[in-house]
């Protein structure tokens, strides 16, 4: 399963970070798990947990432990590989809409438009034309979490 994992997550090819800044991702992502309310919300957020850690450990932080239990983080990639997947996928169509040549490889929620400013300037896009393509996109891809 690991292999499948660290391949997945070598894909997305997220910023690998340091283990102190993983390790404040996972607790930040754990107490967003805490307080959720509802089934799906909190399924939800096993997935942001479970993401995290693996992303940790995909970035070389063997040691890093998983906070919960053992059932939980297989409930958590099952939701995991598609909505992350899902999010990648849409900023890759969204970046190509915009200029051909851009590989966009971030995972934020394109929902939260705040967010979606700071991505453009990453990638040195419009952030106008990039916040206005995002919203047209998000009204298609209707399983976007």
């Amino acid at each position: 399963m690991n292999k499948i994992i660290n391949y997945w997550h070598s894909i997305l090819d997220m910023p690998k970070k340091d283990f102190e800044w993983h390790k404040a991702d996972v607790l930040e992502e754990l107490q967003e798990f805490n307080e959720a309310r509802g089934l799906i919300n909190k399924w939800s957020e096993l997935s942001d947990v479970v993401y995290t850690y693996t992303r940790a450990c995909w970035s070389g932080h063997k040691t890093m432990e998983y906070p919960l239990s053992k059932i939980s983080f297989f409930m958590g990639l099952l939701y995991m590989f598609p909505k992350y997947t899902l999010r990648w996928r849409f900023y890759r169509v969204l970046g190509k809409k915009i200029d051909k040549n851009v590989k966009i490889a971030e995972v934020r929620n394109p929902k939260k438009i705040e967010k979606l400013e700071k991505i453009a300037r990453k990638y040195n896009l419009n952030p106008q034309q990039f916040t206005d393509e995002a919203k047209k996109l998000i009204k298609r891809w209707i399983f976007l979490d």
